[in-house]
């Protein structure tokens, strides 16, 4: 169940804002800080804050959307959990159309005894149909201890505990190459709308591409538009339609994609253009944004990306790489925030007590020490975070306590909001293709969106 919005939403919201601007002018040199890169934080058992279970010989089996810089990271906190239970525990990637690929398992009789949901509305549909199991009472104490009822409620269903919120995202940054800014006269991120597509049009007067775009990979363009409809329509008309009430038709969505089209509809803007971006997935958005010989000067994504920054690049996170939030299309800045949920699909002892440990601060600790990582657990210690400009942005997505607005994509009907191919990722590609027929996208977004939540 989605938490309760409060009427101080908005100045939270305003703080959290203030806050990750703070970091994008202050945080320099921060990579390779007291988080350092060990990995290996959470190997001295006599500290573990958690008790876990033996499980000699039994074998478990985790699905998660991660791959390259992500999956390896992960991959830390489970040799963790082999280490003190003695269980083998081997990853799956799902793809990114997780709900189809577990889906499948499942009625193949050969579900994951783990897996993450990245989709607040597929955790719904699975927990209806039976398809995951209720928190035990061990991991259901690490939950309610080490987060707030905002995140724990985003796990629940009709009064019962499924899921566990343990990956945290802030999906309203804009990280950028401080040579290209530089080099193009640039000394103040842009604050507001007018001032990114002014700034873009410098960037790319100057000789760089101004904006890299993912547009291969539908969801990064939902969260483009999700930024832009929160700041531009209001908290209100966002949760209308998140739920449905309100059409894609609405004005506020046109208003929306006109918006967007100011700086999709601009080709010379947008590295490879327009047809380069829906060519482009959001791994190659990042690595085109912070290397090669004419790199891209902005790439728009969440606190993630500094995993592949990390990973797949020499730029150093806080000196080479500079994130601002999304700029104000209306009065405040969006703050749109997402996450994985771990639940069980198996009714196990293995399943349960690594959603114990997930819950701990002891995974937290050893997950966010590697970087591209923030958690919702506020009761971690916030010296593990790799870098500053990480620590920073989770002490600030902290900050705003249960005053978010969850990825509207993810709050949907997977087959609208989450397949690759199809719904609002579809619909959104095709308006990258072409920012000029808003029309017709609005009308195939609402008929998608009608037969996905089954009221049209």
């Amino acid at each position: 169940m989605r938490p309760h919005r409060k009427p101080g939403a908005a100045k939270a919201v305003a703080a959290l804002t203030a806050g990750v601007l703070a970091l994008s002018l202050t945080a320099c040199g921060g990579g390779d800080d007291d988080g350092g890169d060990s990995g290996d934080t959470g190997g001295d058992t006599s500290k573990a804050t958690v008790q876990l279970p033996k499980l000699d010989g039994q074998k478990l089996e985790v699905a998660a959307v991660w791959t390259g810089p992500e999956q390896e990271n992960f991959t830390k906190v489970l040799k963790e959990f082999e280490k003190r239970t003695g269980a083998k525990v081997s990853f799956v990637p799902t793809g990114n159309n997780t709900s189809t690929f577990l889906g499948t398992k499942i009625e193949g009789g050969k579900p994951p005894d783990v897996a993450f949901l990245p989709q607040v509305g597929v955790l719904h549909q699975f927990a209806e149909k039976g398809w995951i199991k209720p928190l035990g009472s061990e991991a259901d104490e690490q939950l309610k201890k080490n987060f707030s009822k905002g995140w724990v409620d985003l796990g629940a269903y009709e009064g019962k505990q499924y899921g566990v919120y343990v990956k945290a995202a802030n999906k309203s940054l804009v990280w950028y190459n401080t040579q290209a800014f530089e080099g193009a006269g640039i000394t103040e991120p842009p604050k507001t709308w007018d001032e990114f597509t002014q700034t873009a049009q410098t960037l790319s007067d100057a000789g760089s591409p101004a904006i890299s775009i993912g547009g291969a990979d539908g969801w990064t363009l939902t969260d483009w538009f999700e930024n832009v409809y929160l700041s531009q329509a209001g908290p209100e008309k966002y949760d209308q339609l998140a739920k449905h009430e309100i059409k894609w038709t609405d004005p506020s969505v046109t208003e929306a994609l006109n918006t967007l089209a100011e700086l999709w509809g601009k080709d010379e803007l947008i590295a490879g253009g327009r047809k380069g971006a829906l060519g482009t997935e959001f791994p190659k958005s990042v690595t085109q944004t912070f290397s090669g010989d004419t790199p891209a000067a902005m790439v728009f994504e969440g606190d993630f990306v500094t995993a592949n920054i990390n990973a797949d690049t020499k730029a150093k996170v806080g000196t080479d790489a500079k994130v601002f939030p999304f700029p104000a299309v209306g009065s405040d800045s969006p703050v749109v925030s997402a996450g994985d949920a771990a639940v069980a699909l198996k009714d196990s002892e293995g399943a349960q007590a690594l959603l114990t440990f997930l819950a701990s601060t002891d995974a937290a600790e050893i997950w966010t020490a590697q970087g591209g990582v923030i958690t919702p657990n506020n009761k971690m210690d916030m010296g593990s975070y790799k870098d500053d400009v990480t620590r920073d942005i989770a002490k600030a997505l902290l900050a705003a306590g249960d005053d978010f607005r969850f990825d509207m994509s993810d709050q949907a009907p997977a087959a609208f909001g989450g397949t690759q191919g199809i719904g609002e990722w579809k619909g959104l590609q095709d308006f990258l293709r072409n920012p000029k027929d808003v029309k017709s996208v609005q009308q195939k977004l609402e008929a998608d969106a009608a037969k996905a939540y089954g009221n049209g």
